[in-house]
């Protein structure tokens, strides 16, 4: 089972607290202005409720007022609430005549057209849930029907709006811490590669020096120079590996089964003999790839020794090559190991997962930045099964035919 292991690179999770806080903030903001701008609509509805109840009340006053009354005052107040809100109103009397208040209709409209229009609108103010008014003219009731003004029914969509603004900026801060995050892991790598890089160059140049004095030496036999030789040679490759990260590294055409072949020829031998690994092709001859023979080859290393560790230094891995679709040739590399549990698939490249007690659990991740950041290709788990083994791919592009 895939482990957290604590890295002591503290860039990995400083940022943290500010995405929380960055993420409070954002929660924070959205839930005020919903609290607040609801409780701005409460108050507004309840006001034009008023309004109309009073307008209700005048109507009702004038209509059953007797013949001596005063009324003048009366119907200034209905003029001025007319003049003054942008309430929809209709007015059914008891014949079921409707007239409107504050909806558009066109002069030219006869009267039945019109009122099959006020019929209309009248279903659209009832959906609006607002409870009509009654009018009790003695005689017979007759009703006010009221919705929503301009006003409201802004205010109503004006929190969607702001959530929709403060999701907006929370996505763009995510987006920006993510991008720091990445630019300040890039240069910790690239440190780190070119700092190893320098630091193994004096004590390799130290013992090539060596190497050719035991050559002379008759004493020494002749196969433990050529097999220290190899592993000069190897850590040779190693720093050239660690000189090309954070530079873009030259690309060429590498035939891949051969460049795959050689490097597990030498991987064989390093590795546990109870380990059988087979190469499959169904490339056409001498397929070429662009890629850089160091960085690849350190893939390579990377999958099949998580391989090997998966398990547990016996079994049977294979690594496939074919075609895939949309022009990508595809190296499969397949093992019979553990598996990796369903809650970890996500969290493989990440930094700091690894099955094995020691180490940073830095290889994988090192393995997809080589393939996606530098070869334009892809590095994913194609599939995995918990006690049967699990098949890591690798995507590259397919040449273009010059």
């Amino acid at each position: 089972m895939f482990k957290e292991v604590s890295l002591p690179l503290a860039f990995y999770n400083r940022d943290t607290w500010l995405k929380v806080a960055f993420f409070g903030v954002c929660v924070f903001m959205a839930g005020f202005s919903l609290y607040f701008t609801d409780g701005l609509v409460n108050k507004l509805e309840e006001r034009e409720k008023q309004q109309i109840e009073l307008y209700a009340e005048t109507i009702r006053y004038v209509m059953t007022s007797d013949e001596n009354a005063d009324i003048n005052f009366f119907f200034e107040r209905i003029k001025k609430i007319n003049e003054n809100n942008t309430i929809p109103v209709i007015w059914k009397d008891g014949s079921g005549h409707l007239n409107s208040i504050n909806i558009a209709m066109s002069e030219s409209l006869s009267t039945e057209e019109k009122q099959t229009l006020l019929q209309s609108k009248l279903q659209e103010i009832i959906a609006e849930n607002n409870k009509p008014i009654e009018m009790d003219m003695g005689f017979q009731k007759e009703y006010i029907y009221y919705g929503n003004s301009k006003l409201l029914k802004l205010l109503r969509y004006y929190p969607l709006s702001q959530l929709l603004v403060v999701l907006i900026i929370g996505f763009l801060g995510y987006i920006f811490f993510s991008y720091s995050r990445r630019a300040e892991q890039n240069r910790v790598w690239v440190g780190l590669a070119k700092e190893t890089a320098h630091q193994l160059g004096t004590p390799l140049s130290s013992l090539t020096a060596w190497v050719e004095i035991l050559r002379n030496e008759q004493s020494i036999n002749p196969e433990i120079v050529v097999e220290l030789s190899k592993d000069i040679q190897r850590l040779e490759t190693i720093t050239t590996r660690f000189s090309n990260i954070g530079s873009m590294p030259i690309l060429k055409e590498e035939d891949l089964e051969e460049l795959i072949s050689s490097f597990i020829s030498y991987l064989k031998i390093r590795i546990s003999t109870k380990v059988h690994i087979e190469i499959k092709s169904a490339l056409i001859a001498n397929q070429v790839a662009n890629v850089n023979k160091y960085l690849f080859e350190w893939v390579i290393e990377n999958v099949c020794k998580n391989a090997v560790d998966a398990m547990g230094g016996t079994g049977d891995m294979l690594i496939y090559l074919h075609e895939g679709k949309n022009n990508q040739l595809y190296i499969d590399i397949s093992d019979t190991g553990k598996g990796i549990p369903t809650a970890n698939l996500s969290k493989v490249f990440a930094p700091g997962f690894s099955t094995k007690k020691r180490g940073w659990g830095l290889g994988l991740t090192l393995a997809k930045r080589i393939i996606e950041n530098y070869h334009e290709g892809k590095l994913s788990i194609k599939s995995s099964e918990l006690n049967k083994g699990t098949t890591f791919r690798i995507s590259l592009p397919k040449p273009a035919v010059s």
